[in-house]
């Protein structure tokens, strides 16, 4: 068993997907994912915020 692959039976364990069907696991990870991609794409959002607000006027920018 190499890196990747104990990674995902961890992941699969510490979940408890390891128990779900094949389209229960898929559902789940896709909910992941995109709960991820919008806490990444607002939280870039908000940091570029800030530093239009914040530090660029702190600079003198």
């Amino acid at each position: 068993m190499n890196f990747i692959q104990r990674k995902i039976y961890l992941y699969n364990v510490t979940f408890g997907l390891y128990m779900l069907e094949w389209w229960e696991r898929y559902l789940f990870n896709i909910l992941i994912v995109v709960l991820l991609w919008f806490v990444c794409y607002n939280g870039s959002r908000s940091a570029a915020e800030f530093y239009k607000s914040h530090l660029k006027v702190k600079l003198g920018v």
